[in-house]
């Protein structure tokens, strides 16, 4: 059964949500379930813009016949060629056998590799500033490589103001019901999942994103809406100039907000114990925004997005078979991998008879840029000692002083 979902007068929304799926790309947890977005332009000629994800697509399915409403299918686009947007368009393309399927070169190739794409002679290949004419509607290509796979474009309509961005702007969560951004208390209850979205699928290629934005930027695009492949739609004026500002802090690795993040491993408690003592000890000293996160426990994704959100972080480097933990050894290399910069940092060590841990650390954040250690790591062995609390508060002091509030 469809329920129309109107966009505006002639765009529809036909995308679904899956509640069901426990990790995106089988790594990243849904709590809240995730949704794939799609587009169907009713114009003159009519346009389809990107896919869903196979496994909920009986519903998409019955969408796009129904807002068809009887027309046949003059166009498919395709943003990205993920298989969450593009698993079911083999189907898509088989049933309205008059469709034209646009995308990149190297969309094409992915269609290949992913899907042994069997309409090749139905596709056409769209470049930097092509254009499609629907009647009312024309749409502009813009070229977003690595936003964040290489062939991603974007589409942006002219006589709506609307940019269709592909994955960019998007959030983990399922749909609610509403499907604007405005109609939700989005700081609180959505921008969370954007950021920890961002940082963890695109964040590894901020200068891919500014890019993009300055495309926008010269283009003298006067966008009224951003209609992502996940998340919500964006229509208020002070709602794009907020995601656009997070998307700018994110892209250049500047901190939203001052604060902390305490990433621990503990295996009997007594490194947690100097991170609950250290933590107390600053917000004695009036830093408001204090997390502390268990590196085995929480999920990496999670602390990986306050580790962007916040100015400031405290890593606890636990021998393990005298190597770096392995969970904070692997959350470290993936910090760096996606370009963790620009943050004041400080070690906490405990070794109770030798190790590498605070050297193997140091050497994986060796490939980071602009990371200030603000203080010489604080060691124990095994637990703090009680003669050892008056130079943890020497060690809070150093830290505190390097906060500007």
């Amino acid at each position: 059964m469809y329920y129309p979902r109107k966009i505006n007068e002639t765009i529809y929304y036909v995308g679904e949500s899956d509640r069901r799926l426990d990790l995106f790309e089988n790594m990243f947890e849904l709590p809240q379930g995730v949704a794939y977005h799609s587009y169907l332009i009713k114009d003159e000629k009519t346009a389809l813009l990107d896919g869903i994800d196979e496994t909920v697509s009986e519903r998409y399915y019955e969408n796009v016949r129904a807002a068809l409403d009887g027309r046949d299918l003059d166009y498919l686009i395709v943003h990205h060629v993920e298989p969450d947007h593009c698993s079911s368009l083999n189907n898509i393309l088989r049933e309205y056998p008059n469709c034209t399927m646009l995308l990149t070169k190297k969309g094409l190739d992915f269609m290949h590799q992913f899907y042994h794409l069997e309409y090749e002679d139905r596709v056409r290949v769209v470049g930097e500033g092509d254009t499609l004419d629907l009647g009312k509607h024309k749409l502009q290509f813009i070229m977003a490589p690595n936003v964040h796979w290489p062939e991603v474009m974007m589409s942006y309509d002219s006589t709506d103001k609307i940019l269709f961005s592909a994955d960019a702007f998007g959030s983990f969560g399922a749909i609610e019901g509403h499907l604007f951004a405005d109609q939700v208390n989005f700081e609180r209850d959505w921008l969370a999942e954007a950021r920890r979205y961002y940082i963890n699928i695109v964040g590894r290629h901020g200068a891919s994103v500014m890019r993009v934005f300055k495309k926008i930027e010269d283009l003298d695009l006067k966008i009224k809406m951003i209609c992502p492949l996940h998340g919500l739609i964006f229509r208020t004026r002070e709602d794009i100039a907020m995601i656009m500002d997070k998307y700018q802090k994110w892209a250049t690795y500047e901190p939203e907000e001052e604060g902390i993040v305490f990433v621990s491993a503990s295996m009997y408690g007594n490194s947690q114990n100097l991170n609950d003592i250290l933590a107390a000890m600053l917000a004695d000293r009036n830093i408001s925004n204090i997390r502390i996160y268990d590196v085995s426990k929480t999920p990496v994704s999670e602390i990986i997005a306050d580790l962007f959100r916040f100015s400031h972080a405290v890593f606890t480097c636990l021998t393990y078979n005298t190597e770096l933990y392995p969970g904070m050894d692997a959350l470290l290399r993936e910090l760096t991998m996606l370009n963790y910069a620009n943050r004041k940092i400080a070690f906490l060590e405990n070794q109770s008879w030798g190790g590498r841990a605070l050297m193997i650390a140091r050497d994986i954040f060796s490939k980071s840029k602009n990371l200030e250690e603000i203080a010489e790591p604080f060691k124990i062995k095994s637990s703090v000692a009680p003669e050892q609390l008056s130079d943890l508060e020497k060690f809070a002091d150093q830290i505190a002083a390097t906060f500007t509030k």
